[in-house]
């Protein structure tokens, strides 16, 4: 078994080492926010888990929503972000649903899988420092949750040897040699 604080080592190799301090600390299990944080409804978490689920789809592995990656990324706002930055997270989410309803007249939830990716897309685009946001807080929640790291890495115990060149096999989930 690995400890909390090999796993957000490993996490911030895994994502170039730029962990934002909130992340880092929600990763070590602390809370940073003491003051007051915004109150995600059901319609926010339900927009927050298709999002997430468009970011990291359910292919022939776990998608994000069933990882709970919407429920981390819920905890990490609550816990880590203060109020304003958690109302301008919060605000991009609503943006996402704005653009669905001007394109579709419908809510982000209600839209088709090539729909939302669509709207993502456009997302990407047009509001890029919150998509990079929206999508690293999607990865990390997914990458740290059971489900994904058992589903998608391949856990290689000590005691090992370092082998530089392995090959792939289709399908195989990354090699991670926990040392």
């Amino acid at each position: 078994m690995i400890d909390r604080r090999a796993a957000v080592q490993r996490i911030s190799l895994m994502f170039g080492g730029a962990l934002s301090t909130q992340l880092t600390s929600a990763l070590m299990g602390e809370v940073t926010n003491t003051g007051d944080s915004v109150d995600v409804t059901e319609a926010m978490e339900a927009l927050l888990a298709e999002v997430a689920d468009v970011i990291i789809p359910e292919t022939d592995t776990p998608g994000a929503k069933e990882a709970g990656a919407h429920e981390f990324i819920i905890r990490v706002m609550r816990d880590c972000y203060e109020l304003e930055p958690q109302q301008k997270f919060y605000a991009g989410l609503a943006r996402i649903d704005e653009r669905s309803q001007a394109a579709y007249q419908k809510t982000f939830v209600e839209l088709t899988r090539p729909e939302q990716i669509e709207i993502i897309m456009e997302t990407a685009k047009k509001d890029k420092g919150y998509f990079k946001q929206v999508k690293q807080l999607t990865q990390v929640g997914y990458f740290s949750s059971e489900l994904g790291i058992t589903t998608n890495l391949q856990y290689m115990p000590i005691p090992g040897r370092f082998e530089g060149d392995v090959p792939y096999e289709k399908g195989q989930g990354v090699i991670m040699n926990m040392r």
